[in-house]
């Protein structure tokens, strides 16, 4: 293993120098990373904070549409536009309608009746 000694960076954001650690170089290295970081921490920090929220670890703000319920008449919003082809339901009607709560059970591999795979 080399011995790796701190760095000195500057950060390309707000110009001022940040201390790249010699713990932080083994990091990176472990995991495979070639650049060393741009940015200082606080740098950092403020980018990933800034980013809107999305994915699988959230949700964005989203659009909603003003709505009536096909089966109460309740007004509702929904995240789509309606159309009029399309029934419409407010969330207690929608989860309501839909059979064994929205997910089909699928028998488990050890259930299955007549063939082997």
């Amino acid at each position: 293993m080399i011995n790796m000694q701190d760095k000195t960076l500057t950060c390309r954001d707000c110009g001022q120098e940040f201390t790249f650690t010699a713990s932080e170089q083994e990091f990176f290295a472990q995991k495979g990373f070639t650049n060393e970081p741009g940015r200082c921490p606080d740098c950092r920090a403020a980018r990933k904070t800034g980013r809107p929220v999305g994915g699988f670890n959230g949700r964005r703000d989203r659009e909603m549409f003003p709505a009536t319920c096909a089966r109460c008449g309740k007004s509702t919003q929904v995240p789509f536009q309606p159309r009029q082809d399309r029934p419409v339901y407010c969330s207690e009607c929608y989860t309501a309608q839909r059979p064994s709560g929205g997910y089909e059970r699928r028998p488990s591999a050890g259930s299955r009746s007549g063939s082997r795979w």
